[in-house]
Parts: C-alpha cells; structure tokens; sequence
C-alpha cells in the first residue's frame, strides 16, 4: 500500500498530523497524569498502548527534547498518564529483566497492562522470536519453521510458554503495578464449548494475575449468543474488553459497554479505519492511524463513567497508536470524563 492508498479511505479530522493533534493535546488543561474519580466505583485510568512506536518517539510529536532512551521515554509517559498497555510481548515473550526495569522506572501508583504472547491466544508466533532455551526444545520439524502456532507445540513445552510469560512478570506483580493480561483472541477463534474452555484454562493458568478477554469475531456478541457470552464471562469474573473499532467486518466486536467482573473494566480504542483493519500486513500507521473527534470520545465518556461505578479499577487504552493520535486522544478522553463525573449527584 502506497502513503497515498493509506490515507485514501481518511478524511482531515481523523488525519490532521501531528502538528494539529498536538496542539488539540495542548489545549487540554492536564500536566500530570490524572487518574479520574467517579462519584462511585474505582477510579478510571487513561492510557495508550505502548510509548516507544517510532512514529510517537519521532521529535515533535509526543516527548520533550532530551527523552531520548528508554528509561526516559519511560519516566515521561508515567508522568503524563497513570496506565500504559505492553504490546511487545506478544511478539517476544517478556524477560523479568525487562520487568523490574519497568517496575523501577515508574510511580508507585503507575499500571502496566499487558498482552499476552500469540503462541497464549491461538495466534501465530515467529520461531526466531522465542528464548533460545525454548527454541532449542522445538522438535526438529517445528525449529525449520517459521511461525507456529501453540497447538502445534508439545504440551510440555506449550505449558513451558505460559509459565515463562508468568515468571517474566513477576517483578510488575510484586510491585503491585500488574493490572491486566490481555487475551486477545483472532477472528477464527468463534463462540463454542471448546473455545469457552480455552478462556477458562487461561484464566487458570495465569493464576493470581487478572485475566481480561478482547474477542476478534462479532458473533461472540450477536444476538442470543451476546447474552451467553456475557453471562459466562460474569459467571467466571472474566473481565470483558468492550471495544470501539471499525464495524461491519467479521472482526467487528459491537461497541458494547459491559462490567462482567466486579474488579476491573476495560476499554480499548482502535480507530475506525474500515479499509485497512482486516488487510493482510497493514502496518500499525496503517491500521490505527485514526484521531477521534470529540463527539466520537463523547459517545464512551458518559458509558465508561457508568460502568466505572459497578467496579474497583477502570483502564482505558487508546490503541489509535500512530504518532501522537493515541496519546492526545488519551488527554482529551480524560477530561471528558473529569468533565461528566464531576455533575451533580442523580436525584
């Protein structure tokens, strides 16, 4: 796809570039990073879904001169935002290094999020990606690949990547700053009494750390079977992810507002880009390179501030991540939700 292509099916309000959306950024009254306090419930916490995307560490779009390594870009986030989503696992199982840097660096107060590893969520992962101890288990026939899936593993070394993913972040649990494993499920994985299982023996193999399930296929939520899939996830205190995204593909989860745990609640925002969301190697700026208005972020606030009264902690993440889109958006939604829960009591 040309820059050209990838631009074609956006119009100047959802694209402005970075110039504009900084400035929108800008004009929002927060310098910290504020957690937002409804009249009930636990608090709301706002964020983005990574801080080191090449298009957001690029000079003017989000970090101040000088906040060039990791461990300032870091420092900086957190003192912008109180919740940050960790999307590199997925790709690369984590390292408890890599944990207690994170741990180290931030607030007390400061939540990681963090998504689980494909080969966790019945996706493909890249052989050459994997801990070489891990790698050097592989079967002859699997180490010559080069993707696998977690079905194709021995069980032995299937439960092997769910207990490395667990040991890794350890450091992020004891620090009490570990708030959510995100299961992400791809759009083949569809309603049954199997795949209602798989989410249990997540849940169960994650153990004392907070499972929260974000489905890629609609009919988990159409109909009848919306209801079912609800109730299950309440009955097992699965925390639901509601989702805005592009609609009307098979990946299209509706914009369901929903607590199915007393815990936690989460929402993810991914733009609305419909014609590059199901294309087969879209780039992250051409998947999610999509500012939302204020009227789109109006349509969640008033939602979110309701949910956020039925649980203990309320995340929301912009995974709108090129360049500056997610974390002025992450602003603006902020103080939308500063704006509505701070009304007067109901009669």
């Amino acid at each position: 796809m040309t820059p050209e292509s990838a631009r074609a099916d956006l119009d100047p309000r959802h694209d402005p570039g970075v110039a504009a959306a900084r400035a929108r950024a800008d004009a929002v009254p927060l310098d910290d990073a504020t957690a937002v306090t409804p009249r009930s419930g636990g608090p709301i916490l706002v964020g983005t879904a990574g801080w080191t995307v090449p298009t957001l560490t690029a000079a003017g779009a989000f970090y101040p001169a000088g906040a060039d390594s990791a461990e300032d870009r870091l420092r900086y986030y957190a003192s912008r935002f109180p919740v940050v989503e960790i999307d590199s696992p997925y790709y690369a199982l984590p390292s408890r290094r890599s944990a207690e840097l994170w741990a180290t660096r931030t607030p007390d107060s400061f939540t990681f999020d963090v998504k689980a590893n494909a080969l966790m969520t019945g996706q493909p992962g890249e052989v050459s990606r994997l801990p070489k101890e891990l790698r050097d288990a592989l079967p002859a026939e699997l180490r010559e690949r080069t993707r696998i899936y977690g079905k194709d593993l021995p069980p032995e070394l299937y439960d092997a990547v769910w207990h490395w993913f667990v040991d890794a972040l350890e450091p992020l649990h004891a620090a009490g700053k570990l708030g959510a494993v995100l299961l992400q499920y791809p759009r083949w994985f569809m309603p049954s009494r199997e795949n209602a299982a798989a989410l249990l023996d997540a849940q169960r193999r994650l153990g004392e750390y907070t499972a929260a399930v974000e489905f890629r296929n609609h009919r988990w939520l159409t109909g009848r079977t919306g209801e079912r899939t609800l109730g299950f996830l309440e009955e097992h205190a699965l925390p639901f992810v509601m989702v805005d995204g592009p609609q009307g593909l098979e990946s299209s989860i509706p914009p369901v507002a929903a607590a199915t745990s007393t815990q936690l609640a989460v929402l993810r925002l991914h733009g609305r880009r419909t014609a590059t969301w199901e294309q087969p190697n879209a780039t992250v700026a051409e998947r999610f390179r999509y500012l939302y208005d204020r009227d789109e972020l109006m349509e969640w606030a008033p939602r979110i501030a309701e949910v956020a009264g039925q649980v203990k902690r309320t995340h929301v993440i912009h995974n709108n991540c090129y360049a500056n889109y997610g974390t002025t958006n992450a602003v603006e939604f902020t103080q939308l939700l500063l704006d509505v829960t701070a009304g007067p009591d109901p009669a």
